[in-house]
């Protein structure tokens, strides 16, 4: 296994890693809305997606892919309502075929979305 961190993104707020490299693939831990110096970001819920999606693709270019090659995410929404908007901006940040996903409401703290992935990593990995 490879740890992946990134002055791109924010650092992970307990004991955790942002991004392990393992069996050809990268586990992202779940991504918020967040500088990575740490300041919340975003007026709306569209623009926290963005933010959100930024670290990710952080993440990834850290660990020498993008989330192009993401597999599977993981949406953890404030509130499911949403849930729509998020599949709209999502059109904008991700790309066909789409990853596979699992969408669930939590009791996130103070912001309204995160995100988790699996990336496949380049063939010569």
């Amino acid at each position: 296994m490879q740890q992946i961190s990134t002055p791109s993104a924010p650092e992970p707020a307990g004991t955790y890693s942002s991004g392990i490299v393992s069996g050809g693939f990268l586990f992202i831990a779940g991504q918020g809305p967040f500088t990575p110096e740490g300041t919340l970001v975003g007026e709306t819920f569209a623009d926290q997606v963005r933010q959100t999606f930024a670290n990710l693709e952080a993440v990834a270019v850290a660990a020498g892919t993008s989330m192009d090659n993401a597999v599977r995410i993981g949406v953890y929404l404030n509130d499911l309502a949403d849930w729509a908007e998020f599949n709209e901006v999502s059109k904008e940040l991700l790309s066909t075929p789409y990853p596979a996903r699992t969408s669930i409401q939590a009791d996130l703290n103070g912001f309204l979305v995160e995100v988790d992935a699996i990336v496949a990593l380049p063939a010569d990995e």
